[in-house]
């Protein structure tokens, strides 16, 4: 893992074409904005892990074996 310090306002750049900045800094939260091109899905780490479960548990429904057989 990389570790930056950036203070508000700054930014750091992902890729040539992912902007992360710092918008305010309150007590023990940080709020950030994300910049990034609309192909970039962008998630909450715990939104994107339920959207992977939800996944895995839709892969092995029984009515995918159905499909299958199709």
């Amino acid at each position: 893992m990389l570790a930056l310090s950036r203070k508000k306002d700054e930014s750091i750049i992902i890729n040539n074409n992912i902007e992360i900045t710092v918008i305010e800094v309150k007590g023990d939260q940080v709020k950030i904005g994300i910049t990034a091109p609309k192909s970039v899905p962008v998630y909450r780490k715990e939104v994107y892990e339920q959207i992977q479960e939800s996944n895995k548990e839709a892969a092995n429904s029984p009515g995918l074996d159905a499909l299958k057989e199709l």
